[in-house]
């Protein structure tokens, strides 16, 4: 079927397991192969096999990683952005480093790295209950930075598949950079660890079929959208723009208007501190809230009056107060 010409409209009706998308010769073949070098170079030989999937994964314990069928062609990264508003892994650099993450959950699988004493000591249990949501330290010392929000904070398993993607990243100097930091004893552990690895039994996969890949998938691509943009809930880019379109106008309502996004960060500073009082959120999750209204609003072409900031300060002291966590000093 020649569904790269479809209409975006034609094109979302189709099901997902009939674009008989593959890894081979798409553009994320050669970003595999990068990554399958840098194992080499790091005297790992054994290289997580790879297949398209809903979404960035690693099934539990299992050595095999899994990647978005929307970057195995060019015409899905297009829809993805028009659909979520945002591709995870569209860039050479973005996807090379969730790459590296992926392969380290893979590698702590096959070798069942997670049982041994000091991977709990340094990273925590592996066992420990994973969260939708997760309360971080942004400028905390005790973990490396690979993924946006501070993803090594989320769990152990997440601690160490960062720490690997950092230890495994030919363009970082982790020696230099960390040098000083606490979370350097980690990054010395797996580089330690991975010198020992290749005399170590490997794990398989346990299952023939992996799970969430595309080629069983039955959904359409319209179903697949509604269903993620309903998991990731105030998370997706346009939770907000009902409200936003509320709050805000398009210029022809008023053309001397000044845009939305500019009078969100002329006011930028008094926003994150007043709310931040007001709700004892720390200022660092407001001004990243901030942030994300921001870019909606210039994605929209919003406008709005230029001293009216009582709807927009209440509109997001509302989300941080149904959404943001508060620091564990400030839970009663």
């Amino acid at each position: 079927m020649d569904w790269e010409n479809l209409s975006d409209e034609q094109l979302l009706q189709l099901k997902i397991r009939d674009l008989g998308l593959t890894i081979h010769g798409s553009p994320l073949e050669p970003m595999i192969q990068n990554l399958y070098s840098e194992l080499n170079d790091k005297g790992i030989k054994l290289h997580p096999p790879c297949y398209l999937a809903d979404e960035w994964l690693c099934p539990d314990k299992e050595p095999i990683m899994g990647i978005p069928f929307v970057l195995a062609h060019k015409r899905l990264r297009n829809l993805e952005q028009k659909m979520m508003f945002e591709v995870e892994g569209a860039s050479e650099d973005s996807c090379m480093r969730l790459l590296r993450h992926e392969a380290g959950h893979a590698l702590n699988y096959a070798y069942k790295l997670y049982r041994k004493t000091r991977w709990r000591q340094l990273f925590g249990s592996f066992n420990s209950k994973y969260s939708n949501s997760y309360y971080y330290q942004p400028y905390s010392r005790r973990f490396v930075v690979n993924l946006e929000d501070n993803y090594a904070q989320a769990h152990p398993d997440e601690d160490f598949a960062e720490t690997f993607a950092v230890w495994l990243n030919p363009l970082i100097d982790w020696q230099k950079k960390y040098n000083g930091w606490p979370v350097i004893k980690k990054l010395r552990y797996v580089d330690a660890l991975f010198k020992k690895i290749p005399d170590q039994p490997v794990v398989k996969a346990s299952q023939e079929k992996p799970p969430w890949a595309a080629s069983r998938m039955t959904s359409t691509l319209s179903a697949y959208y509604e269903r993620k943009r309903r998991l990731l809930g105030d998370q997706f880019k346009g939770f907000y723009d009902d409200t936003l379109m509320k709050l805000f106008f398009p210029k022809h309502i008023n053309p001397s208007a000044e845009k939305a996004a500019k009078i969100l960060r002329l006011h930028r500073l008094e926003l994150v501190n007043n709310i931040s009082k007001w709700t004892g959120h720390r200022k660092y999750d407001i001004h990243q809230l901030l942030n994300k209204l921001i870019y909606r609003c210039d994605v929209l072409k919003l406008y709005g009056e230029k001293k009216d900031i009582i709807g927009p300060a209440t509109f997001i002291a509302a989300i941080a107060g149904n959404t943001l966590r508060l620091p564990k000093d400030k839970i009663r």
